[in-house]
C-alpha cells in the first residue's frame, strides 16, 4: 500500500529575506519555452557542494571533455541499464501540466495548478480516480494561491498547500499558504510562510525546508515547522528547525518509517530577465544532486547512499511501495558539450530495509515533473514534460497523458 505524500511547514521567518523561492521551471526544449543559454556556467559555492561525489561544475566539465576525447560517455547524464516494463495508456488528463503538484488520498489523485505553456498557468484542481480510470470533480483554487512550484502534504483528509510561484514565466513567489478539506472542498488560510520548499507532514508538524531564495537561483537552507491538526494551525508562528545540508528546489521529500528524507533536487535555476515587464525566464546554471539526507530521532541530518544518478524535478514523482521509495523520471546533469537539459527515463527504487538504490525499470519515455500514484498493484504517472524521442533526451512537449504499469517489489 502506498504511503500518502505529505507536505510540511515551519516557523514564521522574521523578515522577507528568509522567504524561500522555489526555482523557476526548467523549461528547455519546446519552442514555447526559453532556450537561450544565458551566462556561462559557474561552479557552486563550496558549502553547497555535495560531500558525497559531486565535483565542482568547472572540474566536472574538464573531466567530461577528456572523457569525450577518449570516446567515453559520462554516465551521469546517460541512460542507465534498466528492465523493460509493460506500460498501458490510461485516460488522458483534462489539461497538460508542467510543474503542477499532486497528492494521493486513497484511490484519488488530486492534481493542482501547473503551467499549460510558459505564458499560461492553470488555477484549478483536477481529480483522477484510479478505480474507474476517470478524471472529474474539477474545482477552482483560491485566487491568491500560487500556480506552480507548490509545497504539498496531506494527513489523509486535509491537503496543505504551501507558497509557490504566482503567475506564468518566472514571476516571483507568494507567501500565501492554504489548506483544502477534501470532503467539503472548502479552502482555508494557513499562516504565511516560504516559497516552494520541500514539504512534509511529520510527527504532527508541517515541515518546510530548502527551496531557492527570492532571486529563484540562490539556494536556501532554512528549515521551519508548524504544528497542525485537522486542517488548522495550532501555532501562530513557525518554529526554526535544523538547517538542511543542501538547499535548492525540485527534490522529493518523504516520510517513511517515522523518518524524514529529502532526495535529489538541484542548486540554481531560471531567473526572471532583469527589467522584463513579463518576468521572462532567463536560463542560469544548475548543479543536480544525487544526495539523500535523513532526519530521525537524533534530529541530525544523516547522509545516506546517493541515487544511481543525479536527479531533480521529482517533488511529486514518488510513492512508497512495499517499504521502498519509487521515483519516476526527472532531470539529470546537462549534456557537458551541448549544455542541453537531459531528462530521466528510469524508475529508481530506494529499499528502506537495506538503504540501497536500484534501477527497476524504464518508463515509456523520459519525463520530468511527472505526477505519480500507486493503487491496487499499479504504478501510475501523469503529466510533465517528455523528451524529443528515444534518441534525444532533451525536453519538448508538455503532456496530460496518463500511464500505468504493474509493479511488484520483492
Amino acid at each position: 500500500m502506498v504511503g500518502s505524500r505529505v507536505a510540511a511547514v515551519g516557523k514564521h521567518p522574521p523578515s522577507r529575506r528568509y522567504l524561500l523561492v522555489l526555482s523557476c521551471i526548467s523549461l528547455l526544449g519546446s519552442s514555447s519555452w526559453p532556450t537561450s543559454s544565458g551566462p556561462p556556467p559557474r561552479p557552486p559555492p563550496p558549502h553547497h557542494t555535495s560531500p558525497s561525489r559531486r565535483p565542482s561544475a568547472s572540474g566536472a566539465a574538464k573531466d567530461v571533455k577528456l572523457a569525450f576525447a577518449k570516446g567515453e560517455p559520462n554516465a551521469t547524464f546517460a541512460d542507465l541499464p534498466a528492465p523493460a516494463l509493460e506500460w498501458e495508456e490510461m485516460a488522458k488528463a483534462p489539461v497538460a501540466r508542467l510543474d503542477g503538484a499532486a497528492i494521493q488520498i486513497k484511490n484519488l489523485l488530486y492534481v493542482f495548478a501547473g503551467y499549460g505553456t510558459i505564458d499560461y498557468v492553470h488555477s484549478h484542481v483536477d481529480v483522477y480516480n484510479f478505480t474507474d480510470n476517470t478524471w472529474g470533480g474539477k474545482f477552482d483554487m483560491p485566487k491568491e494561491m500560487a500556480h506552480s512550484h507548490l509545497g504539498v502534504a496531506t494527513d489523509g483528509r486535509y491537503i496543505y498547500v504551501i507558497s509557490g510561484q504566482y503567475g506564468p514565466q518566472c514571476r516571483g513567489p507568494t507567501s500565501r499558504s492554504f489548506v483544502l478539506d477534501t470532503e467539503s472542498k472548502k479552502w482555508d488560510d494557513l499562516p504565511h510562510y516560504l516559497y516552494a520548499p520541500a514539504t512534509q507532514l511529520w510527527r504532527g508538524r508541517l515541515h518546510v525546508m530548502g527551496g531557492s531564495k527570492e532571486d529563484r537561483h540562490e539556494p536556501g537552507t532554512e528549515h521551519w515547522s508548524l504544528a497542525v491538526k485537522d486542517g488548522k494551525a495550532l501555532e501562530n508562528e513557525w518554529r526554526s528547525e535544523i538547517q538542511i545540508p543542501l538547499g535548492g528546489p525540485h527534490r522529493a521529500c518523504v516520510v517513511a518509517n517515522d523518518k524524514l528524507l529529502v532526495i535529489g533536487g538541484q542548486e540554481g535555476d531560471f531567473m526572471a530577465k532583469p527589467g522584463s515587464p513579463i518576468f521572462k525566464c532567463s536560463r542560469r546554471n544548475e548543479v543536480v544532486y544525487d544526495n539523500v539526507y535523513m532526519l530521525d530521532d537524533e534530529l541530525k541530518w544523516k547522509e545516506l547512499t546517493p541515487m544511481p544518478k543525479p536527479d531533480s524535478h521529482i517533488e511529486f514523482a514518488w510513492v512508497i511501495v512495499n517499504n521502498s521509495i519509487v521515483i519516476a523520471g526527472g532531470t539529470t546533469e546537462k549534456h557537458p558539450l551541448t549544455k542541453k537539459m537531459i531528462l530521466v527515463g528510469e524508475l529508481f527504487r530506494f529499499n528502506l530495509d537495506t538503504l540501497e538504490w536500484s534501477v527497476i525499470g524504464k518508463m515509456p519515455y523520459r519525463v520530468k515533473t511527472t505526477l505519480v500514484g500507486f493503487w491496487d498493484g499499479w504504478l501510475y504517472f501523469t503529466s510533465g514534460q517528455r523528451d524529443r524521442g528515444p534518441d534525444d533526451p532533451a525536453p519538448r512537449n508538455v503532456l496530460g497523458t496518463t500511464w500505468r504499469t504493474r509493479l511488484r517489489l520483492e
